[in-house]
């Protein structure tokens, strides 16, 4: 049986399917696919932690489906920027990980992440497979993927 490794750049899957299209993506949809590929060793999503009611239910919902969660807090800066991205400590876990299984999935857009896939499927020989929103998934990151899948209407909750 296939050995999977989930990382979820929360934040990303959030803002970029309801930028392209006004829904929300569908967790445990995703849940299902994967489960029917292999046994999920590892099942992180990685989400900002603003102190909401409604986040928090959301991020629970996630652990109710099988994702073990890790929060970061949320920093507003003076400036009106802000901080809270995870993709040096998704980077770190996926390198963690991709000895131990078959396949790494990634569900962002960024094409920061291109290099990690090269690597592990380079030094680790696993297959790298990407889920991103086809309009706002940097080129990079499709390319550096060994199965790159669209997110469309299949992969999001009803309106």
């Amino acid at each position: 049986m296939k050995k999977l490794a989930v990382f979820v750049d929360v934040q990303n899957i959030y803002y970029t399917t309801r930028h392209a299209y006004g829904r929300q993506f569908d967790y445990r949809e995703l849940w299902r696919r994967l489960t029917g590929q292999g046994e999920l060793v590892t099942a992180i999503a990685y989400a900002t932690d603003r102190g909401d009611e409604k986040q928090g239910r959301f991020q629970n919902a996630l652990r109710r489906i099988g994702f073990t969660v890790k929060l970061k807090p949320f920093i507003q800066r003076s400036d009106g920027s802000a901080k809270g991205d995870w993709d040096v400590g998704i980077t770190i876990d996926v390198l963690e990980a991709a000895s131990a299984v078959d396949t790494v999935v990634l569900l962002s857009g960024d094409g920061d992440f291109d290099l990690l896939l090269q690597k592990i499927t380079r030094d680790q020989g696993v297959s790298a497979e990407v889920y991103g929103v086809p309009s706002l998934t940097a080129r990079s990151l499709i390319d550096s993927a060994s199965i790159y899948h669209r997110i469309e209407e299949d992969l999001l909750l009803s309106a």
